[in-house]
């Protein structure tokens, strides 16, 4: 194998999941290769804390905080006051969104070019 593997080039699975750093970093979008690409990211999620509490929150939608009424006002629920479970999900729904949004952001720019 070439010690330089040219990014605009596509090789095998292996090669493409190197340049892309999987290990330490949610892969990058190809849309040639997006159900490869669906999979690596499930197993990248499904490999931190509450793992599967983050990717369900990436395909189910984050957490719906509870609200309370006061004089007719609806307002919802501060961070503190949700319960032990309500805060990981919280948490879990941030580490989704701080997942994809720069994978999906940097594709962008890439894509617009």
């Amino acid at each position: 194998m070439d010690p330089m593997i040219s990014l605009g080039q596509k090789n095998t699975l292996a090669e493409y999941m190197i340049l892309s750093d999987a290990d330490n970093r949610p892969p990058m979008l190809d849309k040639d290769l997006y159900n490869s690409w669906k999979s690596r990211m499930e197993l990248y999620m499904q490999n931190r804390d509450h793992g599967r509490m983050i990717l369900e929150s990436f395909e189910h939608g984050p957490l719906i905080w509870p609200t309370v009424e006061d004089n007719g006002v609806i307002i919802t629920n501060k961070y503190v006051e949700l319960s032990a479970a309500e805060k990981i999900q919280a948490d879990c729904d941030m580490k989704a969104t701080n997942i994809i949004l720069p994978v999906v952001t940097i594709t962008t720019c890439i894509n617009s070019t």
